[in-house]
């Protein structure tokens, strides 16, 4: 089970990585709406060998069985990993690349009428807030896809 989970996490984590930290390399060209679909799509892809890693875990480590909650456990570490890594991407991005990312977006919010969303963020907090975010994602997939692929018994 931990082969699977590291593999797999790796995987998404790096997956996660590269495609969030190249969609905001081109930031400057789209706007907040855009980008926020682009991370969300980042996300979901990254978190996608959840399902994957219970499935070869199921059929190929553990002879075609897999609990419910095993499943689960399985897909909340990978998705600890691929926050991780999108964590990491959000603190280069924000601390190095763009470090006035987070005042621009709170000026956009301003124009936009929707100054009680403006709250003080920096590097770190914003990539832990993307580590929590999908880790919470992560266990809604994982929960999805174990009673999909659950099975107690041959």
């Amino acid at each position: 089970m931990k082969t699977t989970m590291i593999r797999y996490g790796i995987f998404g984590g790096l997956t996660g990585f590269v495609i969030f930290l190249s969609h905001l390399t081109f930031a400057k060209y789209l706007s907040h709406t855009i980008l926020e679909l682009f991370g969300y799509i980042s996300i979901l892809l990254s978190l996608s060998f959840i399902y994957f890693a219970m499935k070869h875990y199921r059929d190929n480590v553990n002879g075609g069985i897999i609990s419910l909650g095993k499943a689960v456990w399985i897909g909340v570490l990978i998705s600890l990993l691929v926050g991780m890594g999108i964590g990491m991407a959000d603190f280069i991005y924000t601390r190095f690349l763009n470090p006035n990312f987070y005042v621009d977006y709170a000026q956009m919010l301003i124009a936009e009428g929707r100054e009680d969303e403006v709250f003080e963020m920096t590097s770190i907090w914003g990539a832990l807030f993307m580590v929590a975010l999908v880790v919470v994602i992560g266990f809604m997939i994982s929960l999805i896809a174990a009673l999909i692929l659950r099975r107690d018994k041959k």
